[in-house]
């Protein structure tokens, strides 16, 4: 009998399951998206035993901030100091997507990292060939991912080989061993391991420095039983060993190590946290709204099923055959909705993996398959408890009576929660929206409209000249400079002292150095001072932002500016301020530096060449890209336009945006889809009185303003809650963001009035017919 009444009522039933669908494609892959980000580094054996090395100071009795990285002698001193460190290890990144030659001249790109031979002791990795700790523990040697092994070539002859880094020139690594591929939910993520005995040949050697150059991630295992709050004692102690305290006491720091749990890096973070609270809300809004208007559609039936459910019981149905009945009914829609909605996600794979950021079978874990199942059970408890129960009460006289629903508070309620959560989402989905072109078209304090840029490290400086000379005889091209590193991508740090004293005054942003055409291709806004040029400026000389220049002269007693002094940068030396900048943004709004800056003036070119073009469109592109190729022969040119990589850096905000929009519209369908029904059933309801009105003089306008008039009671309130619901949701947010777009009143009162505005053009719609038919027949009918 259930079979049968899927056949028997195919509308309404393709209406249930289409509405399900998709409620619980968006849904649950929303829910395994939470759950994923919620699993990382999870997969490690023993993971409740790793933490992260954070290293927490404070200058000048500021405030005690933590970063995750420490310097090079920490780790290993932990190991061998400390009883409770079982292993320890430490690494650094070289680089994202790095391009590598094989010695076959095969262009491939990786993630590369130089780690001790500790790496695979505190964060294992099954190995496929060769002994890490060997490979690891000798100059210029690798450990390669399984994928990158098998694009090099068969992983059985893989050992011996040779790739060189298109960044390092003349610096061989042989392959000594592979690795099983690190999990797409780790924070750490990397594809090829360089030894760290091979760091001077890429870098300044730090790793036995216990101050400064604070560039190493370092983790360690403890052993069984071992409380990390506890070993705060033991640090402090292992810092006096190798530290002179007093020494960092007299220069204004305060530094100290703590644990962090290796399972929080990630999921602990503040931002993952109230990202996962609203993909929650979306997923539960999305599920709830589907659930709802499926029992409402089942519901509004009961007017036809009555006598059908009361025949049965004539016959000797009981309470629990009907019960059973609409259960099973219930089960078959849901296996069909469950089963429509996976052909859905699986249909839009390619859109789906994008707006989560990763692949799907990442997302469906043994773990949140289990959770996926347990939402599915819940929604078949709701959606077949409720209307069974209603049916099973349902008495034998309506067997020989017209039945009339009269009770109509539950669907009102029902159409309530549905507009609540389509209020939500849509004004969610237009704040997100307006957060997110405020990021990629806030004035960061340069212009970038026109700029491309290419990085050339590893090219002799002569090369660099050359190809610069080309490019400026383009006739597309309008200027070009050079710069060690880009605003947006962040900037390392230094340490800014008085001139003969050793006590450190505050933290910078380093931006390195800069040519005498970065300014003026970049409109950095001279304040005071003077800019760099090739006549006057000398190595020594260096621009300081204007909260650099704010700050060091309130701390120094400088009443007359800072344009002329003298101060030493740690790493730098000492140095002159020629002049004072207008403040540009360090990083991006989502992780923004809010540190004073400095450039150095340099008399060579440096690594990232800026280009400024007349136009920016793909021909000129091209053509920068061909002089550049043409210029650098051997060198791996990637000419990319700057607007593009700030656009970026929003990514995970787009697509945060995206879903949300994605389950507004499905949210907002599923809603009308009830609202649809209910307007039908209503009418259909009443049009015995819809037809003594018209008889008397209704006008088919007053005849949609009855139907509306119940809505808006409804409608109103539930429009109210759901931008109440919006607003608070939203400023949790945009707790992320270093600015934030303003929430006037207005906008979510025009978010409001939108919906409100489709609820009634559907209801008008839907009663259009039954106002305008012949009310003789809707009398003859009834």
């Amino acid at each position: 009998m259930a079979f049968r009444s899927l056949a028997n009522e195919r509308y309404n039933n393709f209406i249930r399951i289409f509405s399900l669908t998709l409620g619980l494609a968006l849904g649950l892959v929303l829910i395994s998206k939470v759950c994923f980000e919620q699993s990382y580094d999870s997969f490690y054996p023993n993971s409740d035993r790793i933490y992260q090395i954070q290293e927490n100071i404070s200058m000048e009795k500021g405030k005690l901030q933590s970063y995750g990285q420490v310097s090079g002698g920490v780790a290993p001193g932990m190991k061998a100091e400390i009883p409770e460190v079982e292993s320890a290890t430490r690494l650094t990144y070289i680089g994202d997507n790095e391009v590598f030659y094989t010695s076959d001249k095969r262009r491939l790109t990786g993630t590369f990292i130089l780690a001790d031979s500790c790496l695979f002791d505190v964060l294992p990795r099954r190995m496929i060939i060769g002994n890490a700790k060997e490979v690891l523990s000798r100059p210029l040697y690798v450990m390669v991912s399984r994928s990158i092994a098998e694009k090099i070539g068969k992983i059985e002859n893989i050992l011996g080989q040779s790739i060189n880094l298109d960044g390092w020139p003349g610096r061989a690594l042989t392959v000594g061993g592979v690795f099983e591929d690190v999990p797409k939910n780790s924070h750490l993520k990397y594809d090829v391991v360089i030894s760290m005995s091979s760091i001077s040949s890429f870098m300044w050697d730090g790793t036995a420095n216990w101050v400064g150059n604070d560039r190493y991630m370092a983790y360690v295992k403890l052993i069984q039983g071992a409380e990390p709050e506890k070993l705060a004692p033991a640090f402090l102690k292992m810092q006096m060993r190798h530290i002179d305290m007093e020494e960092l006491r007299k220069s204004g720091v305060q530094l100290s190590y703590s644990l962090l749990p290796l399972e929080e890096l990630h999921s602990g973070s503040p931002e993952t946290k109230r990202m996962s609270t609203i993909l929650v809300l979306i997923a539960f809004a999305l599920i709830f709204t589907a659930t709802m208007n499926y029992i409402l559609i089942v519901i509004s039936s009961l007017v036809k099923r009555s006598k059908e459910v009361a025949v049965h019981k004539c016959y000797g149905a009981d309470e629990k055959n009907i019960t059973n009945r609409i259960l099973i009914e219930t089960l078959l829609n849901l296996v069909l909705s469950v089963t429509a909605a996976f052909v859905l996600i699986f249909a839009f794979r390619g859109t789906a993996e994008e707006l989560l950021a990763a692949p799907l079978n990442a997302l469906f874990s043994l773990r949140t398959v289990i959770i996926l199942l347990l939402v599915c059970i819940s929604v078949f408890i709701v959606a077949g408890m409720i209307p069974a129960r209603i049916f099973s009460h349902i008495p034998v006289s309506y067997a020989l009576k017209n039945y009339k629903e009269t009770r109509q508070k539950w669907r009102l309620g029902l159409l309530f929660i549905q507009f609540t959560a389509a209020a939500f989402l849509v004004t969610l989905v237009v704040i997100i929206g307006k957060q997110h072109n405020l990021m990629i078209n806030d004035n960061p304090g340069y212009e970038y409209d026109n700029l491309l840029y290419c990085n050339t490290f590893g090219v002799k400086n002569e090369q660099r000249e050359v190809a610069i000379a080309g490019l400026r005889q383009l006739s597309s091209v309008e200027s070009v400079a050079t710069c060690s590193t880009l605003p947006m991508y962040g900037a390392s740090g230094n340490n800014v002292m008085e001139i003969g004293k050793d006590q450190e005054l505050f933290n910078i942003a380093d931006l390195y150095s800069v040519d005498s055409d970065y300014l003026d291709i970049m409109k950095i806004e001279i304040l005071s001072g003077k800019g760099f040029n090739r006549e006057t400026s000398e190595p020594s000389h260096v621009l300081v932002s204007q909260s650099f220049s704010d700050k060091i002269c309130r701390m120094l007693g400088w009443k007359e500016g800072a344009v002329g002094r003298g101060i030493n940068v740690s790493e730098h030396g000492t140095c002159t301020i020629a002049g004072v900048y207008k403040n540009i943004r360090i990083g991006s709004l989502n992780y923004s530096d809010t540190r004073p800056s400095i450039m150095f003036y340099t008399e060579n070119t440096s690594d990232i060449i800026i280009i400024k073009v007349k136009k920016m469109n793909q021909e000129n592109i091209m053509q920068v890209n061909k002089e550049l190729e043409s210029s650098l022969p051997g060198k791996d040119i990637v000419v990319i336009p700057y607007k593009s990589s700030m656009v970026n850096l929003y990514t995970p905000s787009r697509l945060f945006r995206d879903s949300v929009l994605i389950g507004g519209i499905i949210t907002l369908i599923i809603s009308l889809i009830g609202l649809i029904g209910y307007t039908n059933d209503e009418v259909n309801r009443r049009s015995a009185e819809i037809a003594i009105r018209k008889v008397n003089g209704a006008s088919v306008r007053e005849i949609q303003l009855l139907i509306i008039d119940k809505i808006l009671r409804i409608a109103i309130p539930a429009l109210i809650l759901g931008e109440t619901l919006s607003a608070f949701t939203a400023s949790r947010w945009m707790e992320n963001f270093a600015e934030k777009t303003t929430l006037p009143a207005l906008l979510f009162i025009c978010c409001g009035i939108a919906v409100l505005t489709i609820i009634i053009m559907v209801v008008c719609m839907a009663s259009l017919k039954v106002a305008m038919q012949n009310p003789a027949n809707s009398i003859k009918n009834d």
